[in-house]
């Protein structure tokens, strides 16, 4: 058995999508001749928590936790917050009032936290990961970002060490949607993309999500990148029969920010409940996870508030019950830079609870191409408030008459122990 260190800062009792690939592939790479042994925090800052996903984990499974020290204190105290508020992820805001402190904290964080607020446990951990692995060598390391922290850490320990490194990219560092958001200087930029650099040329395997930003990373940079996707796990879905909701419900599960916020979908939804009586009365527009004000704000200029319900956040199981009771599952794709690469980790998972999915971004995508291939949706373009009125018509009427059929079952070369098959083949080709 093979011994590959994982250096994540995401990781139980950590919840949401960027745990998830990491979790799910340290349950199955054992299968495939690899031992994983994870580098994470013992105290980081995160967004939402899921005890559930510890549970899925193997039980022998090595776990290192090292404290961490981050700017959040100070960064609540600027803006007057309680300490134990949670601060969220990629832009996200829940409340409508954004001061000149939240735009300060921003300018602050792109150019002196570089390239992350997580660059202070670069140096401690290279200095202990470099020691550890002297002593408990393993065969090779994969770091998975962002925050991009964790690159810079791979980074230190392969010059220190000489072992094989994959740097696995789960977004993109400054092709992401939210770089232009920073208010970086040039300095800062040119940083960001030196360090990058350095990170990519380093590196002897790098890995993204989809076949977009492989490209992206080989045209900035000049080098072969490998694809592995997110994807499901079968363990999750128990055969069972589907019980919808009594209501029409459109479902979006995970977190929705403004870049996230479809126009088209809430001026197809309001003509259809001005059209139909029967529609208006039967449907409901679902959120599990965080909203972003922005959306709740152009739902209620739309007149759809009261066809609104929140669930807020909720762990993994719950999370899947909705997807699958749900009439239509909604998949909304960042309107930005990187929106052609952009395949949400959610879209595995829709596919696995056979519930139709109503997609929205770029018509050209990856994302698109998958859900052409596997017949399980269908995408829509941003401005294509007709295509998404004639697909929630059609889905609609289906629901009333109950011929809303299930979708076909996703690939199995999407399921999670098949990814891990193909991550140990990386891993054995090094």
């Amino acid at each position: 058995m093979k011994k590959v260190l994982i250096i994540t800062y995401y990781w139980p009792p950590a919840g949401g999508v960027p745990v998830q690939r990491w979790v799910k592939m340290a349950r199955y790479l054992h299968e495939f001749g690899w031992e994983p042994v994870i580098y994470t925090v013992e105290n980081g800052e995160q967004a939402v928590l899921d005890h559930t996903l510890a549970a899925t984990l193997p039980a022998n499974l090595e776990v290192m936790r090292r404290p961490i020290w981050e700017p959040y204190s100070a960064y609540r105290n600027l803006l007057g917050m309680r300490q134990d508020e949670k601060i969220n992820a990629a832009f996200l805001q829940e409340k409508k009032k954004k001061s000149w402190l939240q735009e300060l904290a921003v300018w602050i964080r792109g150019n002196f936290f570089i390239p992350d607020a997580r660059r202070f446990w670069i140096k401690p951990s290279v200095s202990f990961l470099s020691d550890y692995l002297r002593k408990h060598p393993v065969d090779a390391i994969i770091s998975t970002g962002p925050p991009h922290s964790m690159h810079m850490i791979a980074l230190g320990v392969k010059q220190q060490t000489g072992i094989p490194w994959i740097a696995d990219f789960r977004d993109p560092w400054t092709n992401i949607d939210y770089y232009t958001s920073l208010h970086l200087s040039r300095w800062a930029d040119k940083k960001h993309h030196a360090l990058e650099k350095m990170v990519i040329s380093g590196a002897d395997k790098v890995v993204t999500v989809s076949k977009s930003w492989a490209a992206d990373f080989a045209s900035m940079y000049h080098r072969h990148v490998d694809v592995v996707t997110n994807g499901f796990d079968t363990h999750d879905y128990p055969e069972q029969p589907i019980k919808l909701d009594t209501s029409f419900t459109l479902h979006h599960v995970g977190m929705i920010n403004k870049a996230r916020n479809p126009e088209v979908l809430w001026k197809a939804i309001a003509r259809l409940c001005a059209q139909h009586t029967e529609f208006r009365q039967d449907v409901q527009i679902a959120f599990t996870g965080k909203v972003d004000h922005s959306v709740l704000d152009m739902i209620e200029q739309y007149g759809l508030s009261a066809h609104v319900k929140q669930y807020g956040h909720v762990d993994h199981p719950v999370a899947i019950a909705h997807m699958r009771a749900a009439g239509v599952l909604l998949l909304l794709v960042n309107d930005a830079q990187d929106i052609k690469g952009r395949v949400p980790a959610k879209l595995f998972e829709y596919m696995a609870a056979q519930r139709p999915i109503v997609a929205i971004g770029d018509p050209e995508g990856d994302a698109a191409a998958i859900l052409t291939e596997t017949g399980c949706g269908v995408m829509h373009g941003l401005q294509d408030e007709e295509g998404v009125y004639q697909t929630l018509e059609t889905c609609y009427q289906q629901w009333k008459s109950g011929t809303l059929q299930q979708t076909r079952m996703a690939p199995e070369k999407y399921t999670r122990r098949a990814l891990a098959g193909q991550y140990a083949q990386l891993l054995d080709a090094l």
